[in-house]
């Protein structure tokens, strides 16, 4: 089954006892049984919903994985996944990770005695110089948020592999469309499924896909006892979602090329993060991995000032946190998406307070460079 095709016959198709072509909305907490502990599937919404297991079952066979979990929120979804280690245990991570994963891990977790350190993941020398006794995974953001940087995914899970950890890759960038990270070696997914496989900015959620029957069944428990679960209107919403994923993110992608090029050759912009360019210094590897570039880019105006007036000025592209959208969205990492991490954190990275982030939308792609070109004005 091609990649179109699987976004909307993969998974549970319809219902069986109705005929209805989509899966219903099973908005129920709890199940009759026929007896005590005999019943058909469903016991307890937190457990189990068919809304829900539905679309476990759609994000499992895009991601071409063994089991899928819906959450309530991506950080939900990464917390859960972090939860499979026990205290002492040590995780490393994409150095310039998606603020709210920094925050767990230096805020929350480690409280619980979870270790992390942040390193440059596209280098697999600065990987492997990490790895300590107590390290357990490897959780990877690639293209990163908001740099755009690449890591090897095959070269990761190799190493993972020697060492006897996981590899975990957010995925919320590229998509299933684009990059499938268990079929180069991983061992977990995970998504902001608020993103682009919902993809209108009317839900929010997370979800994870493993590659193991042991990982499904520790991840279930967590997800059973922890309850950090996503309700069956936000699961319908979803999988309605991710049936116009190919033809969305198709769109996305040609309407940012033209984009790209604009602001590469518009003097007021002083560097262009995409991985899409041949310039990118991870280009070969991306082309490598990846189907397509997707819809991110962000790009550096060399000030704050500066990077305020674009802001203040577009009248397409709507300030806002999250992206992924139909609509085109702009954000100032610095002040909104990376704000919880530190500012000699963020200027060690290259997180500027002069760099912009948007998401483009499916709106025409002229009016769009037009509305650039005269905030950047």
């Amino acid at each position: 089954m091609r990649r179109k095709t699987k976004l909307i016959h993969g998974g549970i198709a319809g219902d069986a006892h109705t005929g209805a072509v989509s899966v219903p909305i099973y908005q129920v907490s709890t199940y009759k049984q026929e007896a005590v502990g005999v019943h058909k599937g469903y016991e307890y919404s937190r457990t189990g919903n068919p809304t829900r297991h539905a679309l476990e079952e759609l994000i499992k066979d895009v991601e071409e994985g063994y089991a899928g979990f819906a959450f309530s929120s991506g950080m939900a979804a990464i917390t859960a996944v972090m939860m499979l280690f026990n205290s002492g245990d040590h995780v490393i991570l994409t150095d310039d990770v998606y603020g709210g994963t920094y925050r767990v891990m230096t805020k929350v977790l480690n409280r619980l005695g979870i270790e992390s350190t942040f390193v440059d993941t596209s280098d697999i020398s600065q990987i492997e110089k990490h790895i300590k006794q107590n390290t357990k995974a490897i959780h990877i953001e690639t293209p990163t948020n908001p740099l755009l940087k690449i890591t090897d995914l095959q070269a990761v899970s190799a190493l993972a592999k020697q060492y006897g950890l996981l590899t975990i890759v957010d995925n919320t960038f590229s998509t299933p469309y684009w990059q499938t990270p268990l079929a180069l070696g991983a061992d977990i997914v995970v998504h902001s499924a608020t993103k682009y496989l919902g993809g209108h900015s009317d839900v929010v959620a997370g979800l994870v896909v493993v590659n193991s029957e042991q990982l499904a069944t520790d991840l279930h428990f967590i997800q059973n006892s922890t309850g950090g679960i996503l309700g069956p209107q936000d699961s319908w919403l979803l999988m309605r979602g991710i049936k116009t994923l190919g033809i969305r993110m198709e769109e996305h992608e040609k309407n940012t090329r033209k984009i790209v090029e604009f602001l590469t050759n518009h003097p007021a912009v002083t560097r262009v993060y995409y991985p899409g360019l041949p310039s990118h210094p991870n280009h070969d590897v991306a082309k490598k991995q990846m189907r397509g570039f997707g819809g991110m880019v962000s790009f550096d105006v060399g000030s704050a000032e500066k990077a305020e007036q674009v802001l203040t000025r577009v009248r397409y592209f709507t300030l806002a946190e999250s992206l992924g959208a139909v609509e085109s969205l702009i954000s100032l990492p610095a002040k909104m998406t990376h704000a919880s991490i530190p500012k000699e954190r963020r200027d060690e990275l290259g997180i500027t307070d002069g760099l912009i982030r948007i998401s483009v939308g499916l709106e025409d792609a002229d009016d769009l460079i037009e509305d650039l070109a005269q905030a950047l004005a």
